[in-house]
Order: C-alpha cells, then sequence, then structure tokens
C-alpha cells in the first residue's frame, strides 16, 4: 500500500501542466480511430484524476479532456466521411475486430446520435463508432452535441473516480499502518507472555528433582 501512494504522490508532485499534456494527448489519441488500441486514454485518466485535489484542478482536467476527446472524435467522424465502409476493411480495424464495427453501425442504425453518446462508455466500440457515424452520413451537426455530452459526461465520471480513489489509498495506508503499529504492539505482549511463561516452566523443572533428592 505505500508503494501505491508513493507513486500517487510522486506523480502529484508533477508539474500540472504535464499531467494535463500527457493526459489529453492520450484521450485524444484514444478517442481518434484505432489509435485507442494503443493507447491506454482511460486509464492514463484515471491515473492522472488522482492528482486532482481541488475544485480548480478537476475543473481545468475536465475542460482539457473534454476538449481533447470531442476532437479525437471529430477526426474519426472525418476519416469515415473521407474513406467510408473501407475502413471495415484496413488494417486498423482488422486489428480492433471488424465485429466490434459492425456492433458500432448497428448501434448507430438502432441509436442514431444517440449511439455517439452511449458509446463514449463502451470499450472499443467508442474508438470505432466516430468514424461508423461519418460513413453512414450521419450530420455532423447531430454528432458534435452527442459527442460533447458523452465526451462531459464521461470525463467527469472518470476524474470523479481517479480523485476519490488516490483519496481512498492514502486513507487506507493510514488506517492501515494504525493497525499494523496495534498488530506489532500485540505481537510483542504475546511474545513477552511466552517467554516469561517458558522461564516459569524452566524454574519448575530445574526446582523440582532438587525437592525430590530432598526427601529422598
Amino acid at each position: 500500500m505505500a508503494l501505491l501512494t508513493d507513486a500517487l504522490e510522486g506523480l502529484a508532485g508533477l508539474p500540472q501542466p504535464a499531467v494535463l499534456a500527457v493526459t489529453g494527448a492520450l484521450t485524444l489519441a484514444e478517442c481518434t480511430l484505432g489509435v485507442g488500441f494503443i493507447a491506454p486514454g482511460e486509464s492514463a485518466l484515471l491515473l492522472a484524476a488522482t492528482t486532482v485535489t481541488s475544485v480548480s484542478r478537476f475543473l481545468v482536467m475536465w475542460l482539457v479532456v473534454s476538449v481533447c476527446a470531442v476532437a479525437g472524435d471529430s477526426i474519426g467522424y472525418f476519416l469515415g466521411r473521407r474513406y467510408g465502409d473501407r475502413l471495415r476493411d484496413s488494417k486498423v480495424v482488422r486489428k480492433l475486430g471488424q465485429e466490434h464495427w459492425d456492433a458500432a453501425g448497428a448501434l448507430l442504425r438502432r441509436r442514431g446520435a444517440w449511439a455517439v453518446f452511449f458509446a463514449r462508455f463502451m470499450p472499443v466500440v467508442r474508438t470505432l463508432v466516430p468514424a461508423s457515424a461519418g460513413a453512414s452520413k450521419l450530420e455532423y451537426r447531430r454528432f458534435l452535441p452527442a459527442s460533447i455530452a458523452g465526451a462531459v459526461s464521461w470525463s467527469a465520471l472518470h476524474i470523479g473516480i481517479g480523485s476519490a480513489a488516490g483519496a481512498s489509498a492514502k486513507y487506507i495506508e493510514s488506517v492501515f499502518n494504525g493497525a499494523m503499529w496495534g498488530l506489532m504492539g500485540v505481537a510483542v505482549v504475546v511474545g513477552v507472555l511466552v517467554v516469561l511463561r517458558r522461564r516459569r516452566k524452566a524454574a519448575r523443572a530445574a526446582v523440582e528433582p532438587r525437592e525430590l533428592e530432598e526427601v529422598a
């Protein structure tokens, strides 16, 4: 537990602009077609969010991540608009899984622009929905509001989870350390009692032969 909190404190000690820049870049990369398979945007966001210790930091990270997520979605959308369904047979989509491309298309057919919002919370599929939306000729004026709503909700949720996790880790460590000191104290007392008991037994064992010799 101490190693975890040390790592979190080390991350918190980094310049906040650097944390924001890396987090924003990874978020944009994950939301862009296919790159999400390589860039751990969601994991990076959760980890970076452990540095959020105030409302101002929350708001700044929320803004940066939301803007980068929407930008990544838009890049994916225009790639889909440019290349259409040919993307399904691209190397990137084959690596991600063509079934995910098909799932993204089916979701768009059922939900329309709402699919862009819901897909934000679905691993892998969220990387492909923007491009699939562009390929299906969904109007950008419908795509963009759904993308913004999804990005804002997704980023707020994950930043909140990461921030709470960082605070919880420190609290758990403090409780754990207190418990450890208590257990060590109990162990010392038990050890002393065991030693005293053994010494008493040894003393009695030494006295008994002497008493027998005196009686004889």
